[in-house]
């Protein structure tokens, strides 16, 4: 299974296949269906817990993302940016079979930040939970908005496309 999506809020279990669905049309759409994502909805508490662990800020935050391999997450943005990613050339030119999926990392949402700031934005919940999933994954592959400002406007202008597409994929589901 490429996408595992856990939830530890019974309140946010409704959200489950959605994302799951958005993480698979996010992996398809840059070129990375041979990679693994994991997905963990938590609440503030467990989210402010492994802020503080892994990033040194005791305070909860909206979301947050583990690649796991930080080396390979610039050489990720690379082949998702090309038409054929790398792994898939080289498969292909070998007639390699089919590999086990590459595990790109983890994206923690907090589902209490989201649901907050979804009322503050006048939006659904799921349509946050989106936005976030979006911005988790953008990070695996190596963008950092924190990095400079250029970064930022770089990670926001393929953060608006990606969740548009989404939003449209999702508008043609409806439609069949």
């Amino acid at each position: 299974m490429p996408v595992e999506v856990r939830c530890e809020s019974t309140g946010a279990r409704r959200y489950i296949e959605r994302l799951r669905a958005d993480a698979n049309a996010l992996l398809r759409v840059n070129g990375l269906a041979d990679c693994e994502l994991s997905i963990l909805i938590a609440g503030d508490g467990r989210v402010r817990s492994l802020n503080r662990g892994y990033r040194g800020r005791d305070r909860a935050t909206d979301v947050l993302a583990f690649a796991q391999d930080e080396a390979a997450a610039a050489r990720r943005a690379a082949a998702a940016a090309a038409s054929t990613p790398p792994q898939r050339r080289v498969a292909a030119a070998a007639g390699a079979q089919a590999r086990p999926p590459l595990p790109l990392g983890d994206v923690v949402i907090s589902i209490d930040t989201a649901r907050r700031q979804a009322a503050a934005d006048g939006i659904a919940p799921g349509e946050r939970l989106r936005a976030l999933l979006v911005h988790g994954f953008l990070h695996l592959l190596g963008y950092d908005h924190e990095r400079s400002a250029a970064a930022a406007r770089r990670m926001f202008a393929r953060e608006r496309e990606l969740v548009a597409e989404l939003a449209r994929r999702k508008r043609v589901r409806r439609r069949r």
